[in-house]
């Protein structure tokens, strides 16, 4: 079973790379970076999941955007912790520079032997994403385009693309990644367009495992596994290389054999974590409940 932790990390006061040594020692599979690049102080937003319409508190005070870059972060890790596989979860695409991300993506999947997976999502907190000129109502339609310059990138030794929202000529971008053609891109999000998006330019699903999401019920997991593998079969893709992988699970262990019986590939936990040594107490916990 590959049990994974996202690093929420709210306070840097301490060795955030020894950090992520511990969740190698312990024994987890893999380790997953969040973003968010700024919080606006005035934002606006449609909170997704929220029951009171509210920000959640780990968004206010000013608390997640002490979030590290990803990549950055994940770079340093790579090398600080060679058996751990390195996610994004999630980079918001495009609020990046699609050029400039697919040579962020490519490094770190080499500085980490191919042990790289490129976690995404089109963002949610809406005055985050228009502060990085993201046409907010179309931003998966801009997620799309910036995907595909991606490949292109990745897959030609010169690339040229032109779309909506990516416009470049014939260049050299290297260096490419060391997992050919490129990192699994896996999609995080439960909306009935997600599988679309998966089935048209994804290798793998990030639903959330509860708060509002129906897939905290594993039940649902099996035939929504099912459904993907068939829009597979029906664009002539196979599914064999198909991965889903259980965002934000509940710390607790029978909770994730469910969702592997169910059909899951992986199960993400969510840490947030405030000093040092809370932040290890907090792993020490989860690796004894879930592990």
């Amino acid at each position: 079973m590959k049990i994974g932790v996202c690093l929420l990390m709210t306070d840097h006061g301490f060795d955030f790379v020894g950090l992520a040594r511990r969740v190698e020692a312990l024994g987890f599979e893999s380790l997953w970076a969040p973003e968010h690049g700024v919080i606006p102080v005035a934002y606006k937003t449609d909170v997704p999941g929220s029951e009171t319409g509210r920000v959640p508190v780990i968004y206010q005070d000013g608390n997640i955007d002490h979030i590290v870059d990803p990549f950055v972060w994940l770079g340093a890790v790579a090398v600080a912790a060679p058996r751990l596989v390195l996610g994004t979860g999630i980079c918001l695409v495009p609020e990046h520079n699609p050029i400039h991300l697919a040579k962020q993506v490519a490094t770190v999947d080499r500085l980490a032997g191919g042990r790289f997976l490129f976690g995404i999502g089109a963002g949610w907190l809406r005055g985050e994403s228009e502060v990085f000129g993201v046409d907010f109502p179309r931003r998966w339609r801009q997620t799309q385009e910036h995907v595909a310059a991606m490949k292109t990138l990745w897959s030609r030794p010169i690339a040229e693309y032109h779309g909506e929202y990516v416009s470049f000529p014939p260049v050299i971008c290297d260096p490419k990644p060391l997992q050919r053609p490129h990192p699994p891109i896996l999609i995080a999000g439960e909306q009935e367009r997600v599988a679309e998006r998966i089935v048209d330019y994804g290798d793998g699903w990030l639903p959330r495992a509860r708060h509002t999401s129906p897939y905290q019920d594993p039940a649902l997991l099996g035939p929504a596994r099912r459904r993907l593998e068939t829009l597979y079969r029906q664009r002539g893709r196979e599914p064999g290389g198909l991965t889903i992988t259980m965002w934000d699970a509940a710390h607790d262990r029978q909770s994730n054999r469910r969702f592997f019986e169910a059909g899951a590939d992986r199960v993400v936990h969510i840490v947030i974590t405030g000093d040092e040594p809370s932040a290890l107490r907090q792993l020490d916990t989860l690796a004894e409940r879930v592990l």
